[in-house]
């Protein structure tokens, strides 16, 4: 029997869940947590009358049982799959326990059995799940209205709260916190000079983080990227990390920053045989200069976070003053917590399109290096021929006129600015022309480079090496394994000068703009962090960094993509400061279509690698992916709650249309576009270890506050079926004071839930997924009016009408699609709905009386003050549907309709 049992519990089973005061519901003096349960059962077998029982050392050291009582099954309901595939019995218990009042640290599992006569089963014996994690602060929070301050007596004693052991060799200083609920600290100390051709070094263990129970590291997997480490207990790591989370058993966070780039300084961290932290710097000066590290804690990751991203700001401001600088401090774009959410692009009345909102199409994986202007052109036909319209093109590497030809990408170097004149014999400006003349849908055309020209850097026989002064410098191993080492491992490549490095980018991106080429992917950025000669890395670092910069945005704008850039001393120069206009980041390793195994990873470290990066200045950027590949919906999703751009890679004449239309939708200009949302998508599980196997949850949220509707993308990254239970509260913007109702949409199933509040800890619902699988959450708080009853037209309702604007129904991100609506009672007596659009296709809108309604009888549907069709007016899902659909672009194309100067679709509707 219990071979065919399935259990998913809330909080989750093997998983460690940070309860916040804000999710616990008060009962007199006590903190209470409910703990709900799923049990399902075949029902190939006879319905039995199960019981389950929660086990856990909450309330004290002794494991204790705790019996849970059977409530009604529609609680928790399944949102994943349809009614008629489902083969389950569906069992659902609950159970409140009143947390300690000192806070700490707990564990619980789940038991339960077919009937009184049967055995208990274990929940960790039926499924490859440990013990579920319980970390919770003290009911008066220490924490919630501190901020350290420049006065504090004794910051060594402070902090030595938090790490044992402390170094003496260190200076630590108090600084005052921006973000209440926090302390914060700056660490530093002296580092050697560098000496002729070897750089100052200074490795010490800073001390062992106290009360640790799980922590999590963004480490450099090798040079260009970065990617999540997470461990329990003893602190352990095998690469350089950046950042360090640590979550003690009192509830609390303890992060670490490791700034670099200041003085031709680079730190990290690194561990001890016993779990200490080491730090390890670098100098390039030819004085001694000083390491920085920043340290703060907070009862919520996110808080601690931003205060870190705050300071380190103020720390970078006078290093990174050289492009349109501005005076006042200007705070992290992403919500430093989720019950305060702010919206990073102003939502305006007339919606304004950036260039990475349009569909993008990239060479690189669908054409491979073998690049020519007829295969672009023929990959071009292709997307045409099935109804693809792409708004951006980047012709990836290899269009350039390189030497060494037969060799390896890694020795092969630039020659000239012109294009290779056997891929495009006609040259660049001919072969953009020729892209724009057939594919007018085209807006934008991207090219390749490599930050020092190639790969191999400079070709000492070309034209470039006779304009441009240029050096010999020593490049190093990137990592050990890495796909370059065997190729420049100790190798010297031929690069332009610093000296003339801003007038080659200057007179580069000309050439480029004269051409037609209008955007750039300037990849390969981390080769100057491999410069062997400290006075090369010196020389090289920011005078790089900067023409690119001041080029980049003279000639292309925004129009740029920053790829293998995160190196810290970018992250920290370049990017972390706002002193410019937001830039495309690449926020991971690259997309690689041939390695099963990659694929789950790919969307794990970016959600990962996204709770720092969202806060730079910066639009993460998660890679390109294939629609026709066994991950294509896979990645889709993740790119689409993601936020940031999308870009297909497809081998010409191989594409899913349909996965396609769920990603992309058409604007009134014709104009393909993407619907991002509007907070940078990142996990929402810092301490999830990806080698658990849980589901990986990435939160987003889109519109305005309060107003606007929370995401959660649901991933599978285990090869077997798993199963959650999510909350209303979980979701990005519904926050403590949240008082109002709210229904959550699934993507893939399209089902809606009933009106659920925050404050109910019975707002649940449960997914399962199998293996590759994933889900779209939505949540959209619902607004309520008082109506005439529409039996009785000279009354009002005594039970109001509940409603919500859904955005595009089909879509993975259909809420993006909502640019701004209005909802009110008209004179006489009608609902009166006022919706913008920023792109066509089916709007969806909840309506919770809709199945007592006659469409005919009772809505009036108007886009740009004209009546649409009836025909495009429906019931999603039946006569007993509380979704009212209407098909904006049939009725656009059956109107022929023109919006005129607007690039939004207007839609009223009237419920009568």
């Amino acid at each position: 029997m219990s071979l065919f049992a399935r259990v998913t519990s809330y909080p989750p089973l093997g998983q460690v869940t940070c309860l916040e005061r804000a999710q616990l519901t008060p009962s007199g003096e006590d903190d209470i947590t409910r703990f709900t349960v799923v049990v399902e059962s075949s029902t190939s077998l006879p319905e039995q009358t199960w019981e389950a029982q929660l086990w856990h050392n909450i309330t004290s050291s002794e494991w204790t049982a705790l019996p849970l009582q059977k409530i009604d099954s529609s609680h928790a309901p399944l949102l994943t799959g349809s009614e008629a595939d489902y083969s389950y019995y569906r069992y659902v218990f609950s159970g409140e326990i009143a947390l300690p009042t000192a806070g700490g640290h707990a564990h619980f599992t789940v038991r339960f059995r077919a009937n009184s006569d049967a055995e208990w089963q274990w929940a960790n014996q039926q499924h490859p799940i440990n013990d579920g994690e319980l970390a919770f602060g003290p009911r008066q929070s220490k924490l919630l209205n501190v901020s350290s301050d420049d006065g504090s007596s004794n910051p060594e004693e402070d902090i030595s709260k938090y790490i044992d052991n402390l170094s003496p060799e260190v200076q630590v200083e108090s600084r005052r916190s921006d973000c209440p609920g926090s302390l914060l600290w700056a660490i530093s100390g002296g580092v050697d000079a560098a000496q002729e051709e070897v750089s100052g070094v200074k490795r010490f263990v800073l001390g062992t983080p106290s009360s640790v129970i799980r922590y999590f590291s963004l480490v450099r997997i090798w040079s260009p990227w970065l990617g999540p480490r997470h461990g329990k207990d003893k602190f352990h790591l095998t690469e350089d990390a950046m950042l360090c989370s640590f979550l003690r058993d009192d509830g609390t966070n303890l992060l670490l920053l490791a700034v670099s780039g200041i003085n031709d300084v680079l730190t990290v961290f690194q561990s001890g045989d016993d779990g200490e932290i080491v730090v390890n710097s670098r100098s390039d000066n030819k004085e001694q200069a000083d390491f920085l590290v920043l340290a703060a804690v907070a009862e919520d990751f996110e808080v601690a976070m931003a205060a870190l991203v705050y300071e380190a700001r103020k720390v970078v401001r006078p290093f990174a003053q050289s492009i349109n600088d501005s005076s006042e401090e200007q705070r992290p774009l992403s919500p430093p917590a989720d019950d305060t959410v702010i919206v990073e692009k102003d939502v305006k009345a007339q919606w304004l399109t950036e260039w990475f909102d349009g569909l993008t199409y990239c060479t690189w994986n669908g054409l491979g290096q073998d690049l020519t202007e007829e295969k672009i052109l023929g990959a071009l036909d292709a997307l045409k021929s099935h109804g693809i319209n792409i708004v951006n093109l980047i012709i990836d590497d290899n269009w350039q006129s390189l030497d060494n030809e037969g060799e390896s990408q890694f020795k092969r170097r630039w020659e000239q600015f012109e294009a290779n004149p056997k891929a495009f014999p006609r040259g660049l400006e001919q072969a953009v022309s020729n892209i724009r003349r057939t594919h007018p849908n085209i807006e934008h055309v991207a090219v390749w480079h490599a930050l020092l020209g190639y790969w191999g850097g400079i070709s000492p026989n070309g034209d470039l090496a006779k304009k441009y002064k240029t050096k010999e410098v020593k490049v190093k191993d990137p990592a050990a394994g890495g796909p370059m080492a065997h190729d420049i491992s100790d190798g010297k490549i031929l690069a332009i000068d610093p000296d003339d490095i801003q007038r080659f980018y200057e007179e580069f991106y000309s050439y480029l703009t004269s051409v037609g080429v209008d955007s750039v992917k300037a990849d390969a950025q981390f080769f100057i962090d491999l410069l062997d000669d400290p006075e090369d890395r010196k020389r090289f670092m920011t005078s790089y960094q900067d023409a690119w910069s001041i080029a980049s945005l003279k000639h292309f704008g925004t129009r740029a993509i920053s790829c293998m850039s995160l190196i810290p001393q970018m992250i920290f120069h370049s990017q972390l400061p706002t002193n410019k206009p937001t830039m495309t980041l690449r926020n991971s390793d690259d997309f690689f279509p041939e390695i099963p195994s990659s694929h789950p990873w790919h969307v794990f470290c970016n959600a990962h690698n996204a709770l720092f990066t969202r806060y730079l200045n910066a639009l993460p950027d998660w890679d390109m992916f294939q629609t026709s590949h066994p991950y294509a919906s896979f990645h889709a999703a993740a790119r689409c709650v993601s936020g940031g751009p999308v870009y297909i890679t497809d081998e010409p004449g191989k594409h899913d249309l349909k996965l396609l239309d769920q990603m992309t939708a058409p604007t009134v200009l014709g104009r393909t576009v993407i619907l991002r949302p509007s907070v940078i998508g990142r996990s929402m599980d810092v301490y999830h270890d990806y080698n658990e196997g849980h589901i990986l949850r990435v939160g987003s949220y889109t519109g305005w506050a309060k107003t606007g509707s929370g995401i959660i993308g649901l991933f599978n990254v285990e090869s077997a079926e798993v199963s959650c239970i999510v909350a209303l509260k979980d979701f990005p913007g519904v926050h403590e004071n949240s008082d109002g109702q709210y229904v959550i949409r699934a993507h893939t199933s399209g089902k809606v839930t009933g009106r659920m509040q925050r404050q109910s800890e019975d707002s649940l619902v449960s997914i399962v997924l199998q293996n590759r699988g994933w889900e779209i959450l939505t949540a959209y708080p619902t607004q309520s009016f008082k109506l005439r009853d529409i039996r009785d037209k000279d009354s009002t309702g005594s039970n109001p009408t509940h409603v919500a604007i859904l955005g595009l129904l089909g879509k993975m991100t259909g809420a993006a699609a909502l640019v701004s609506s209005d909802i009110f009672v008209v004179e006489n007596g009608r609902l009166r709905f006022d919706i913008h659009l920023k792109a066509l296709g089916t709007l969806g809108v909840y309506i919770s009386d809709l199945q007592d309604r006659d469409i005919s009888r009772d809505f009036m549907v108007m886009i740009l003050g004209r009546a649409i069709p009836p025909n495009t007016v429906w019931k999603e899902g039946g006569e007993d549907s509380r979704v009212l659909a209407i098909d904006v672009l049939a009725a656009w194309k059956a109107m022929n309709l023109d919006s005129g100067w607007s690039n939004e679709a207007f839609v009223q509707i009237f419920v009568g």
